[in-house]
């Protein structure tokens, strides 16, 4: 059975519906991502910083942008790599900088968020490998960036949530230590029929029929479920994985999805520290001049960050 909607999270929607802005299926592309320019400032005023640059990453297919947030003081900082949600699709960097600037402030962390190139045009693993190739970015460069290398970790909200949690396997694969992985309602696995897909289905924002199609959009029909690198909810073990801190909306089709995943690692010896937000509906994390539950996030997500760096 549904919960209730938080009132605040009710008037997002309204307010959004009555925009009257076409879906995906419905016009192009290259329509619906011009059109999320529109909620450019959906996080509200971004903190000051003391450095806020656009780098380059070479990936294995292309050179990508990504923004690097520097917090004041001498660093060596902690580093947190981000990657946006948008259904491996949409959105940008730059939605995301309110959020990003008060968790580099609070956590005296370096922020980058990596622009990975989008489906469907750069399909899997091109999305990953992308997000990947960040990461030795952020190794090979740790001097020049100012951060400790020993404290890396990795981010994301809903298919950025899949980025880092696939990221965070791989770095495990390879060995390669990271601080945390923080997942912001992360869509892990394609099972439709779950019970947040059928309470949330319709009228809650993020859509079942809109998750089917950015899957469709971002995979290679179903070659590729085994892969955990891709779905990562397939994966054998999430043994040995980074300290996890899962941020779930209780109003959004991925919320069974994020709390088995969060239980998973939990399960399987894991640190896990999960929090679910009422009545809140997926996204609310870049909703800042909106909800006040966004605000309240962000302090919540720094001081889990802060515990597990010891700082």
């Amino acid at each position: 059975m549904p919960a209730p909607l938080h009132p605040q999270a009710a008037k997002f929607l309204a307010d959004r519906a009555a925009l009257g802005l076409p879906v995906a299926g419905e016009v192009p592309i290259s329509t619906l991502r011009k059109n999320t320019h529109l909620f450019i400032n959906d996080g509200g005023p971004s903190e000051s910083v003391a450095d806020t640059q656009l780098k380059t990453i070479p990936t294995p297919t292309a050179d990508i942008s990504a923004l690097v947030i520097t917090p004041e003081g001498p660093g060596p900082f902690p580093v947190l790599l981000f990657f946006h949600g948008g259904g491996w699709v949409f959105n940008f960097i730059e939605m995301y900088q309110a959020p990003l600037s008060a968790i580099a402030n609070r956590t005296k962390s370096v922020v980058i968020a990596v622009n990975y190139q989008k489906a469907p045009e750069h399909k899997f693993p091109i999305p990953f490998d992308d997000c990947w190739a960040s990461v030795e970015w952020v190794i090979k460069n740790a001097k020049t960036l100012n951060i400790d290398p020993k404290k890396i970790a990795v981010s994301g909200d809903s298919a950025g949530g899949n980025l880092a949690s696939a990221v965070a396997l791989k770095a495990r694969d390879q060995n390669i230590e990271l601080a945390y992985q923080l997942l912001l309602y992360p869509c892990n696995q394609k099972d439709t029929d779950t019970e947040s897909m059928n309470d949330y289905a319709e009228g809650y924002g993020l859509t079942r029929d809109r998750m089917v199609y950015l899957w469709d959009q971002y995979l290679n029909g179903n070659a590729d479920d085994k892969n955990p690198y891709a779905v990562p909810q397939s994966a054998p073990t999430l043994k040995g994985l980074a300290p996890a801190i899962v941020i779930l909306a209780q109003c959004d089709v991925l919320y069974s999805d994020g709390k088995k995943y969060a239980q998973r690692l939990s399960d399987e010896g894991v640190s896990v520290s999960m929090r679910e937000y009422p009545g809140m509906v997926h996204g609310f994390f870049s909703h800042g001049a909106f909800v006040t539950d966004s605000l309240r996030l962000r302090e919540e997500i720094s001081a889990e960050i802060n515990k597990i760096l010891g700082s």
